[in-house]
């Protein structure tokens, strides 16, 4: 039988994994991409037992016994260790053509060499894995990004609800929440503000003059405690401020006069001047012998009170035996 003339070209564009090989191992001709694979150590006149470990059939050591075989399976014994697939068929001039793919375990990242999807033929089945792993990627990328979105808003969500709408502080329910992560263990002060003459401005100017008195109001508390302490609106014209670590009677002192002092400075509004003060009222953990937070707020509105009722603008600091108002 005259030998059979394989166009090297036309044989690499068909079977870009292909080796070539006489009965004895002697490789003739080795396909592009698995010369990539292969980090171009396959090559022609190498012997195949020396660069093949076959794993399939088990322990086979010719040619020929893998060509009878129902599929065979090669690990390079070179280098990375990467696996391969595929058939193996006797030509009739008795050379051995291998058709091979990679092994799944190797698609991650394609036996480490860099290839694309133009190192296979059409009908490579691993160009049908490519492209599920492709497809795979693109799912996952819009899944994480989906979940990224959901989270945002979740957040958002979360944030809102813990926050004033008009004045951008705290509402209670996010005071409850900074009061229940206060630990008892440690000390703290409860400062409770209520505006003076706050349904004045209302009544005089409108509610919208009163919205701008009680963002003016957030903003001057915000400056005035520390960026540890919670600030928060509990009520129409009531705040609440919690400051941990911090009970000594000269700061809080000079916290609360400096909270009076510029809460009566006036509020511009569409040209008016709405004029109120406030009334403080404070409750210190170390005063207690197991101090409770809700018990502290009201004693600290009940100190408000005080002030209130010795003529406002002036605060008072809960204590067993309390001292006037100052």
């Amino acid at each position: 039988m005259e030998p059979i003339t394989l166009d090297a070209a036309a044989l690499d564009r068909l079977m870009p994994m292909h080796l070539r090989t006489d009965p004895a191992g002697r490789v003739l001709s080795v396909g592009s991409t698995l010369a990539q694979v292969a980090r171009h150590r396959v090559v022609p006149s190498a012997n195949f037992f020396d660069l093949f470990e076959c794993v399939f059939p088990c322990g086979a050591a010719e040619i020929a016994a893998m060509a009878a075989a129902p599929m065979v399976r090669l690990r390079f014994r070179i280098g990375r260790t990467i696996g391969l697939r595929g058939h193996a068929a006797m030509l009739p001039d008795g050379t051995a053509l291998f058709d091979l793919a990679l092994e799944l375990a190797e698609l991650a990242d394609l036996g480490g060499a860099p290839l694309t999807a133009a190192d296979f033929p059409p009908t490579d089945r691993t160009l049908d894995m490519l492209y599920l792993m492709e497809a795979k990627a693109l799912a996952m990328s819009e899944a994480l990004r989906l979940v990224g979105r959901l989270q945002e808003a979740r957040d958002r969500a979360e944030v809102a609800a813990l926050t004033d709408t008009l004045t951008g502080l705290m509402n209670r329910r996010g005071l409850d929440r900074v009061l229940q992560q206060t630990s008892l263990s440690s000390p703290f002060s409860i400062c409770q503000v209520d505006l003076d003459y706050f349904k004045r401005v209302n009544d005089s100017f409108g509610h919208c003059a009163g919205d701008a008195v009680l963002r003016a109001v957030a903003r001057r508390l915000t400056r005035i405690v520390r960026p540890s302490d919670a600030v928060a609106r509990i009520g129409g014209d009531e705040f609440l401020i919690v400051l941990p670590d911090l009970t000594e009677r000269a700061v809080l002192d000079d916290l609360a006069a400096r909270i009076v002092e510029e809460l009566e400075r006036p509020v511009s509004h569409m040209g008016r001047q709405c004029r109120i003060s406030a009334s403080v009222g404070i409750a210190v953990s170390s005063t207690y012998a197991a101090p409770d937070a809700h018990v502290m707020m009201a004693d600290a509105d009940a100190a408000l009170y005080q002030s209130k009722s010795a003529g406002r603008a002036r605060y008072t600091i809960h204590a067993v035996d309390a001292p006037d108002p100052v």
